[in-house]
């Protein structure tokens, strides 16, 4: 699957838009990996757990979207974008990928 964030794949001509295609993931966040970022955000510095906690989602939520896609018929999805939403009260966390699913010739 040709992914792009801009609106066209070079060198290729776009035959079809077959909708927009998307994935999500709600993840919540665990209280054993919240303990140990609380104790990182009191002496600063990047909060890893939360880092790979969001890498994870963001993995995820492009494997559906291409999944999605590739139920719709598509060879490539452009205009791909992230969208990252707290949920629960900030409890979680969704993470959106989307895009328009295209049909190249």
């Amino acid at each position: 699957m040709i992914l792009s964030t801009t609106f066209d794949v070079a060198g290729r001509t776009i035959s079809a838009n077959l909708g927009v295609a998307r994935g999500n993931v709600v993840r919540s966040r665990f209280i054993g990996r919240d303990i140990v970022a609380g104790f990182r955000m009191i002496v600063g510095g990047e909060v890893h757990e939360y880092t790979k906690l969001l890498a994870e989602s963001r993995e995820q939520a492009l494997d559906r979207m291409i999944q999605h896609a590739r139920g719709l018929g598509a060879d490539a999805v452009i205009g791909m974008r992230f969208e990252t939403t707290d949920a629960a009260g900030g409890q979680a966390t969704e993470v959106l990928a989307y895009g328009t699913a295209v049909k190249l010739a």
